[in-house]
């Protein structure tokens, strides 16, 4: 969860450049790639809580054993769900998902452990599974960002 918070606090550092584009890296700005980040995680905080135990079925996922073996996702390999595709942002509405986001994260310590969402590639991931998939996919995103800001 921790790292989850520092995470989400150097995410935080970049949204005064959420204008900032290198199409070299990324067809998206720095905005779209930090909103990104806030909806995925609230959505999937919102699937945990609903989703309980007792209708969670076990999946396989050669794509979750490679990701999560390697605590990284390859670029350009996958394609946003639309309910985590950022529509208009800017400084002030990055700013209050961020603290919307900070508030979900902390939901995360009262959330059953069996509880589980559904990945659309990965499958069903109870709730410490989530937890690192949630700082793979961030820092993912935070590498993408650096990227784009260095050049």
């Amino acid at each position: 969860m921790k790292k989850i918070i520092e995470l989400i606090n150097k995410v935080e550092n970049t949204i005064p450049k959420q204008e900032a584009i290198n199409s070299s890296v990324s067809a998206s700005a720095v905005g779209w790639h930090i909103e990104h980040i806030f909806l995925t995680i609230n959505v999937i905080v919102d699937e945990l809580k609903k989703n309980k135990p007792r209708k969670y079925k076990s999946t396989f996922s050669f794509a979750r054993i490679i990701v999560f073996t390697m605590n990284k996702i390859p670029r350009g390999r996958a394609k946003s769900p639309k309910i985590v595709t950022p529509k208009k942002f800017d400084i002030e509405t990055l700013k209050m998902h961020s603290e919307k986001t900070k508030i979900k994260i902390q939901e995360l310590t009262v959330i059953d452990a069996d509880n589980y969402f559904t990945h659309p590639f990965f499958g069903n991931l109870k709730l410490k599974p989530t937890i690192k998939f949630l700082g793979i996919h961030t820092k993912h995103h935070l590498d993408i960002i650096s990227d784009i800001l260095a050049n």
